[in-house]
């Protein structure tokens, strides 16, 4: 049995090799807007630096401040003689990780305002 070589089309091998030179235009294009990025961020990166360990060191601060919160809501939960004074503490709790979110998202809003200068 003979076989026929089979030959690609000429519009084919022609559209294929359009795509790849636009595909490598792309990622050319990319990967230039990326060294400018790190360029610029690399200028910027001290201060940004800072910030984010600042942002880091808060972060941590108000995790332990949290859970200290609520390990002290708990046991106070745990020691309510009613459902009256448990909803009391419920109602005191909220009202006071309210407030501290509040304070806690100024901070961080204070962080956010001078990284942008």
């Amino acid at each position: 049995m003979a076989t026929q070589g089979f030959e690609i089309p000429t519009e084919l091998r022609e559209f294929a090799d359009k795509s790849v030179e636009q595909a490598r235009t792309a990622f050319g294009s990319f990967f230039s807007g990326a060294l400018k990025t790190s360029e610029q961020l690399q200028s910027t990166g001290v201060n940004v630096q800072s910030t984010v360990h600042a942002a880091i060191l808060k972060g941590i601060d108000h995790a332990q401040s949290n859970a200290n919160a609520t390990f002290d809501f708990t046991q106070k939960l745990f020691r309510a003689r009613d459902l009256r004074e448990a909803f009391e503490l419920q109602s005191e709790y909220v009202k006071s990780q309210f407030a501290t979110l509040q304070s806690q998202v100024k901070e961080y809003g204070a962080l956010a305002q001078k990284t942008a200068h």
